[in-house]
């Protein structure tokens, strides 16, 4: 993946690792292939993506900019799908400030964006399940979600995408080892 975009466009000057897995469980009913699973992709994956780019921006010597996608579920947020995506989500946090402390002497920022509840496939299937397991319509489990969103609604992508393009600019050269929400004030930092 590195490669292609260094082939396609002579350098990488920017990294955002988005990929992320869950499942709607209960703590007792999660597994040992549920806990592979997700930390493979949320944890283990975003750290080898990290790594990959980081050597790629130390070898170009200008810098770079690591954007790693975590969530509001790795600092706590209650209605978090699963206990492992939490755990995940929060070495993405802890990830984040190491990594950052580490590149900074190359000019690599690195910092991670905290997501609350968006609008995505996920949290599409996560409302069918719960609908389904709590007898109430799909509205009235969103409904329940946005409860306690202060700004009184879910982000769309477009809210995520833009913290990423601020963290990639100028503007935020001198901003490392950072985890911020995106939640509409959902949650405490």
């Amino acid at each position: 993946m590195i490669k292609s975009v260094v082939d396609a466009f002579g350098s990488l000057d920017v990294m955002v690792n988005n990929a992320g897995v869950t499942r709607t469980s209960n703590i007792m009913d999660l597994t040992e292939k549920d806990w592979n699973w997700i930390h493979d992709v949320n944890a283990k994956g975003t750290f080898f993506c990290l790594q990959i780019a980081a050597k790629q921006m130390i070898k170009q010597g200008s810098g770079g900019r690591i954007i790693n996608m975590a969530s509001v579920g790795g600092k706590g947020f209650v209605d978090v799908s699963n206990a492992i995506y939490a755990a995940s989500k929060g070495a993405v946090i802890s990830l984040t400030k190491t990594a950052a402390q580490e590149l900074g002497k190359y000019k690599i920022t690195v910092n991670a964006i905290c997501p609350g509840i968006t609008h995505t496939n996920i949290l599409s299937g996560i409302v069918k399940k719960r609908s389904l397991e709590q007898g109430k319509t799909e509205a009235e489990i969103m409904k329940y979600y946005v409860r306690d969103i202060p700004l009184g609604r879910p982000n769309d992508p477009e809210d995520i995408a833009a913290m990423a393009v601020f963290l990639s600019s100028e503007g935020a050269k001198n901003i490392s080892g950072q985890s911020y929400n995106v939640d509409g004030g959902l949650i405490p930092s």
